[in-house]
């Protein structure tokens, strides 16, 4: 764990949450350390109905467990502009890490403007994304808003293993494919690809 900058300590943390299932373990573990609050920015999700599901979904796990929750602006046409040139790009590639840089940039600007102490994201919980990138966009776009980053890899110590087991138990909507149109697509391939 690294905490960027020499900024007082302080425990108040903002969760970037990707969806309700991999936010289970991760709020498990920083709940009992940290004030927690979550926050929900995902303009990648594709289309607006899975992500209004997935929105609702964790909205009701956040009231469960009474961790605080703001909800980020659906800046769809943004993500598209952003992402467009790189639509081939199959999932992990250049693509994703200019989606984690959104996300986490506008994590980041919201912590700042709201008197967070820190924030981090349970992107790192999946086995498909790789918690170095990720990491190191933390860090430096903690730096750019003047905030603390903690570095964690959430999938460690059965983490990814733990959120499915609690999302199962709590009967939780888990989606089939990362959130975006790109995603979708290649989910969509896998699909006609087994059914031929």
């Amino acid at each position: 764990m690294e905490i960027v900058d020499t900024m007082p300590d302080g425990n108040s943390l903002l969760l970037h949450v990707c969806c309700a299932p991999c936010s289970t373990h991760v709020i498990d573990k920083l709940r009992s350390e940290y004030e927690l609050t979550c926050y929900f920015y995902n303009p990648n999700i594709y289309p607006q109905e899975e992500y209004l599901k997935r929105l609702g979904e964790f909205r009701a796990y956040a009231e469960k467990t009474g961790v605080g929750f703001a909800e980020g602006d659906f800046d769809s046409e943004r993500w598209m502009t952003l992402t467009e040139s790189l639509k081939d790009e199959k999932e992990g590639g250049k693509r994703c890490d200019v989606c984690y840089q959104m996300r986490l940039e506008e994590t980041a600007r919201y912590a700042s403007e709201s008197g967070f102490d820190a924030f981090t994201t349970t992107l790192s919980i999946s086995p498909r994304k790789r918690a170095d990138i990720i990491n190191r966009l933390g860090i430096d776009t903690a730096k750019a808003h003047n905030i603390r980053f903690l570095e964690e890899d959430f999938k460690k110590g059965d983490g990814f293993k733990h959120s499915v087991e609690m999302s199962k138990e709590e009967e939780m909507y888990r989606q089939d494919y990362c959130g975006c149109i790109y995603s979708k697509a290649e989910r969509d391939e896998r699909k006609a690809d087994t059914s031929r």
